[in-house]
């Protein structure tokens, strides 16, 4: 009992330190994206015809917060991922390991893919739509809180959405999941797919069916890198399989 005790708190401490890790890293690079800011607003509104206005000083402050959590949030992507990997590192078998840490940069880099695919496809397409469908019946103005909001509803979800294919490649890989299970569930995923796309999306049934279609393939894009890593882990079964008998028994 007294080991067990002993056990769990060692484990309870490596799980603080990791916490502290990924918390540490998360407000310094908050603090980075506090401080540049007003360049990275800049470059948000460069193309914008209008000026946004704010409707009090929480707006100002609010603006701030939320892009600085934005940059905060991708650079502490991969060393959350590092420090999970380390901390259920001693569980895992030398196999699995090195496939786990393979994919801690998958998941930085299709976050970012997510992101920008938010921004420069789906955010433009949406937005010049809402725009053309006011027409002249209104007098156009921003508000930034209302605009910055409006950037986030359209790329978050993507960024996170995109980490699907690392993340069912990876289960596949240690056999959690398999293709044939993805696929029988597939009414049922494109049934939350669609739920997610209605969420962050204006109540508008174009820009519904524009986010939703991109969600639709990325799912159909899991199933088939889950089909390819599922066939390489049959095959190197087999080969293991193959290996063991050769050897025969040990006299």
């Amino acid at each position: 009992m007294q080991d067990k005790e002993q056990h769990l708190v060692e484990h309870l401490g490596e799980l603080r330190k990791r916490i502290i890790i990924v918390a540490a890293s998360f407000i310094l690079f908050f603090i980075l994206g506090f401080v540049y800011v007003k360049d990275i607003y800049k470059w948000f509104v460069r193309d914008l015809d209008v000026k946004l206005t704010v409707l009090g000083p929480s707006d100002i402050i609010w603006v701030y917060m939320s892009l600085a959590g934005v940059i905060a949030v991708a650079a502490t992507i991969p060393i959350f991922a590092l420090q999970l990997w380390l901390f259920v590192r001693p569980a895992l078998t030398v196999k699995e390991r090195r496939v786990t840490l393979n994919y801690i940069p998958a998941l930085f880099i299709l976050f970012i893919l997510g992101l920008s695919f938010g921004y420069f496809i789906i955010f433009p397409i949406v937005f010049k739509f809402l725009l053309e469908l006011s027409g002249d019946m209104v007098v156009t103005i921003f508000t930034a809180s209302n605009y910055f909001t409006f950037i986030l509803h359209m790329t978050i979800p993507f960024g996170i959405l995109f980490e699907l294919p690392v993340v069912v490649m990876f289960l596949t890989s240690l056999g959690i999941i398999n293709p044939f299970v993805l696929s029988k569930i597939r009414k049922y995923a494109y049934f939350v797919l669609i739920i997610v796309a209605i969420t962050i999306t204006p109540p508008e049934v174009t820009s519904d069916i524009l986010v939703s279609i991109p969600l639709l393939l990325l799912y159909e894009l899991s199933i088939s890198l889950s089909k390819i890593v599922y066939k390489r882990r049959l095959k190197k079964q087999a080969e293991n399989e193959v290996l063991s008998a050769d050897e025969g028994p040990i006299l």
